[in-house]
This record gives structure tokens, C-alpha cells and sequence, in this order.
């Protein structure tokens, strides 16, 4: 399913419009857009159930990888085929322990993935993969995948019971938001900060330019 971007400046037309973001997520886009980029925003359902066993890197750029590719299978079935495309995919996991941590399913799951963070770092996993359908019909991809420590403070209960009160950590990976409230408990980060929201812009900057998008194209000194 093709959706336009909601952003105020990006521009989503289809006839000049040959770069796809697969994914769903509003703090993508937005990231995206820091790269003044025209795109569209593609709607993908893939399984994303773990296989076991696999390794966490392994796991995040298998994602991404399916994202892109199903973005451009999404662009082959729609209206309007699109003969030259690229799309992004990019899949963001949180590794403590070398376990996965998905979005809690209630209070109870969340307190206790915060109270296993609280004092401790743990590894969080971006993957980004580009898929690009040549004009002659070939397809050229190529993936990447960005690693960030981060460093929570001790964190106590009550804390964690105000953290879920507010809303944020119900749809959030280990449930927290490195964006948002969340951001309090954060001692400190070593890596990509975008990286962590979603979409890490230096490795995607350095990906998309070896693809041959001009990211400087009409910056002056």
C-alpha cells in the first residue's frame, strides 16, 4: 500500500517520486526527512517472528531486508508499477543479555524489562537494507547495520509505575522511549541517538550515497 508522507515540505509525487520508506513509523519519516529527501511512505506486512535460533544482528537486517523487498513487491502489485525504484527498510531491536525485548504486553511486563535495564547498559540493534530495481530490470541491495550501548541509571519502582502512567512505554521496544520521558532514566549513550529513535542518519547518509543519491546536492559553503 502506497501513502504519502503527512510532512509539511515533502514533496509525494508519484511521477517524480522514486524513493519509498517502508515502514509505518512517524519517528522514521521524520528522521528521514532530515535528509531532505522526497519519498513516499510504503505500508508492508511481513512475519516478524524470530527465528530460532538467530542471532540478534542477524535477526534486525533479515528485517530490514524484508521490508524493503516487500516494499517493492507492494510497487510491482500496485496501479502504477514502478519500473526504477529504491526503497528503505530498517528494523530497530533492544539486546540485554543477548535476549530480544519486544513492546511489553502490560504494566507487569514492562516493570520487569525496566527493572532488568535499571543500572545496566544494553545494546540496541538498527538494520537498514536499500533495494533498488535497475532499469534493466536487476536489483542491486545492500544492508547495514548500526549498534548504540546505551546506560540506564538505577531506576526505582515508582518511578517505572509514573513512566508506564504516562502513556509512552506501551508501544515501545524494552518499553521506553530514548526520545521521550524515557529519555530521564538515560545515563548515558555511546552511538547513533537517531539510531536508537529508529533510523540512524550517518549510516543511512553512507549507504544512500553509495546508491548515488546526491544527499549534498545544492549545499553551498
Amino acid at each position: 500500500m502506497l501513502q504519502s508522507t503527512s510532512m509539511n515540505d515533502t514533496q509525494c509525487d508519484s511521477l517524480s517520486v522514486n524513493f519509498y520508506l517502508a515502514s509505518q513509523s512517524p519517528r522514521r519519516a521524520l528522521l528521514l526527512k532530515q535528509l531532505a529527501l522526497d519519498f513516499k511512505v510504503l505500508d508492508t506486512d511481513i512475519d516478524e517472528s524470530l527465528v530460532v535460533p538467530e542471532a540478534p544482528g542477524d535477526y534486525v537486517s533479515r528485517m530490514a531486508q524484508e521490508k524493503s523487498l516487500q516494499g517493492l513487491k507492494c510497487l510491482d502489485q500496485s496501479n502504477s508499477p514502478v519500473k526504477h525504484a529504491t526503497v528503505l527498510g530498517a528494523d530497530t531491536v533492544i539486546v540485554f543479555n543477548q535476549q530480544v525485548l519486544g513492546k511489553p504486553i502490560n504494566a507487569a511486563d514492562a516493570k520487569e524489562m525496566l527493572l532488568a535495564l535499571s543500572g545496566h547498559s544494553h545494546d540496541v540493534l538498527t538494520g537498514i537494507w536499500l533495494c533498488q530495481r535497475q532499469f534493466d530490470g536487476s536489483m542491486r541491495q545492500e544492508g547495514i547495520i548500526s549498534q548504540t550501548k546505551v546506560t540506564f541509571r538505577a531506576i526505582t519502582e515508582d518511578e517505572i509505575e509514573w513512566y508506564w502512567q504516562t502513556g509512552e512505554p506501551k508501544d515501545k521496544a524494552a518499553g521506553y522511549a530514548i526520545q521521550g520521558k524515557g529519555a530521564m532514566f538515560i545515563e548515558h549513550i555511546s552511538g547513533s541517538y537517531s539510531g536508537v529513535m529508529g533510523l540512524p542518519l550517518y549510516e543511512t547518509a553512507q549507504l544512500m550515497a553509495r546508491f548515488g543519491f546526491p544527499l549534498t546536492k545544492g549545499i553551498t559553503g
